[in-house]
């Protein structure tokens, strides 16, 4: 790191909050985050909706915050993004009914070197405990979420206005980009409400299934709901059928795939799709084939409407699907290779006649219990309604941070072509303070920008230590990937995580550490990955299960393979270094267990 043993844009830690984890975070912050995207997305925008969604519960007041005005609710350590584990316990203390051991197990993965909470008298509060138990009552009695229907319309609407980009000044992107924060605020506090309130429903089923002697039947109470973020997977398997039927769509995606064509097109190169995508699409434009002109105008439908999900999609510097089309065509591309058995309409379709079936059973089961009956059809309301908010609250979220994206990607452009930065991502090495200065002498911060670029990109070779507890760790306290010691799982290993999503699988691992370069996995293979936000459900559809490193109770990944019907187990700690690449595995979703054969 240059002798340098912090990150220049990295946190102190104060005395009421000590405790920060990388729980739950792992999958939303999987990356170290762009000093832009941190201070201006975090700092300005989800720092202040967090602050906002916790007063408008009654978890904690205004002047409970380390500066309130601008609390910063997210440190950074190494670069990478840590959970305020201190203050979501506070929540549990306050909240009736739960503790801060029960928000520990809800939110974060169980490890142990997570600190034993530690219990201050301030925690205590009679006002904050009625305050939380009227927004309980709210949750399990809701039907309906207007504020995030509202807040998609919102969010859709200003993809609708976008003004064009190219014909702004440097100025006006710089205003683009500042005005959405104001929108992040308001989407990501409705999605922190949310998601603060979503483990109620789901901790009563799961009570309620352990006192009829099946935990298990929890998790398949909550297959097949429909969730937003699984979306763009429905639109790319479309898109997949209409490639497989089309030859020349096919003939070009074989093309960028290295195959040798017989139709005219030419000989294949050794280009993978990541390398070859504007060759593909400039093929299909020159070919003048009316399915051609077809599939290019349903996919810039595709990136219009979900053209802002993308890996490690809060930070505005990771390329969204809309910035940079190579991850999703190659999505599309595995779709297209992908048996008609495997669409993710007909696996949910029969993750939901499985629910239902369950359901059913429960019920009847319950009959002689009216308490417990009325319970369980409100805890499972409540379940179903708050999860799939969870995922309509982030779709909100991160569609806005895309126009922010957009408006800074088409700036840092500029910069490329006036020879100021190298790639366009590097323009995310400067703070929000700095932007002004940055128009104002381009020139000024080549140096500086060239020189953060090589320390952020070292940043990724470390691994983030799980916990923070009131000592700031150096960069030197983190581990290097590249001297970590791996032990492959031998045959017949079991290895255990948490049960994400019903049913059983066999197939072949195929261990998958960026979703924009699957390249290896085919349909029907085993995806073993280090987490799955959005921008992983695509490689969930052809899969036969997935296998996660990371994730907790209410994960992306449980949600969505629930609602794609696809066996998944998360939490399994280093399954992607564990699990040799290759190896035939059984993921059974329902027990969480992962069999090396």
């Amino acid at each position: 790191m240059s002798n340098e043993a912090v990150w220049f844009c990295d946190s102190t830690v104060e005395d009421r909050f000590p405790a920060w984890t990388r729980g739950n975070a792992a999958d939303v912050f999987p990356e170290p985050f762009s000093p832009l995207g941190l201070s201006l997305v975090v700092r300005q925008g989800m720092c202040l909706g967090l602050r906002d969604a916790y007063i408008a519960i009654g978890a904690l007041d205004w002047d409970e915050y380390d500066e309130p005005r601008r609390p910063e609710l997210w440190k950074s350590f190494g670069g990478y993004l840590y959970n305020p584990l201190s203050m979501t316990r506070v929540l549990g203390a306050r909240m009736p009914g739960a503790s801060p051991e029960l928000i520990d197990r809800a939110f974060f993965d169980e490890r142990d070197e997570v600190p034993i909470y530690e219990h201050q008298d301030w925690h205590d509060s009679p006002k904050h405990e009625e305050k939380l138990a009227e927004s309980m009552r709210w949750a399990m009695s809701s039907t309906s979420l207007p504020h995030l229907d509202a807040d998609r319309e919102l969010a859709l609407q200003l993809r609708v206005s976008r003004p064009n980009l190219a014909t702004l000044t440097d100025s006006a992107l710089h205003a683009r980009a500042r005005a959405m924060m104001p929108y992040v605020v308001q989407t990501f506090e409705n999605a922190m409400i949310v998601s603060s309130l979503s483990s109620l429903g789901t901790g009563a089923l799961a009570a309620i299934c352990e006192e009829l002697g099946d935990p298990t039947l929890a998790i398949r109470l909550l297959a097949g709901i429909e969730v937003d973020s699984a979306a763009p997977a429905h639109a790319m398997w479309a898109l997949g059928r209409l490639a497989r039927e089309s030859e020349v769509v096919s003939a070009a995606f074989d093309f960028v795939n290295g195959a040798r064509l017989d139709n005219g097109l030419g000989e294949g190169t050794d280009n993978r799709l990541d390398a070859g995508i504007g060759g593909l699409l400039d093929t299909l434009r020159a070919s003048g084939d009316p399915d051609a002109g077809e599939f290019l105008a349903k996919f810039a439908l595709f990136l219009h409407d979900h053209g802002s999900r993308g890996p490690n999609e809060y930070d505005p510097r990771a390329p969204s699907w809309e910035a940079r089309p190579r991850a999703a065509l190659a999505a599309i591309d595995l779709m297209r290779r992908s048996d008609a058995s495997q669409a993710p309409s007909r696996r949910a379709g029969a993750a939901v006649a499985e629910r239902d079936r369950v359901i059913d059973d429960i019920r009847f089961r319950l009959k002689a219990t009216p308490d417990t009956s009325a319970m369980f059809d409100t805890a499972l309301r409540s379940a179903q309604l708050f999860l799939a908010g969870r995922e309509r609250a982030k779709t909100n979220v991160v569609r806005v941070i895309n126009e922010a994206r957009m408006a800074l990607y088409e700036y840092g452009r500029r910069l490329v072509e006036s020879g100021v930065i190298e790639e366009v991502e590097q323009v995310f090495m400067v703070t929000d303070e700095e932007l002004d200065p940055l128009r104002a002498d381009p020139s000024a911060f080549s140096t500086i920008i060239a020189k953060r670029w090589s320390q952020y990109r070292r940043l990724f070779d470390f691994e983030p230590a799980f916990v923070v507890n009131g000592r700031v760790p150096s960069i030197d306290d983190m581990a290097s990937r590249a001297t970590k010691q791996v032990m492959l799982a031998a045959p017949g290993t079991v290895l255990h995580g948490a049960a994400g999503s019903g049913g059983v699988a066999t197939g072949r691992a195929r261990v998958v550490v960026d979703p924009a370069d699957p390249s290896g996995f085919e349909p029907g293979d085993v995806l073993i990955a280090p987490q799955t936000d959005p921008a992983w459900v695509p490689l969930m559809v052809p899969a036969a299960g997935v296998v996660v490193n990371t994730g907790a109770q209410g994960s992306h990944a449980m949600i969505v393979s629930r609602e794609l019907g696809i066996p998944c187990v998360v939490s399994v700690a280093g399954a992607t270094d564990a699990i040799p690449d290759g190896a035939t595995v059984t993921v059974d979703g329902t027990s969480g267990t992962v069999t090396v054969h």
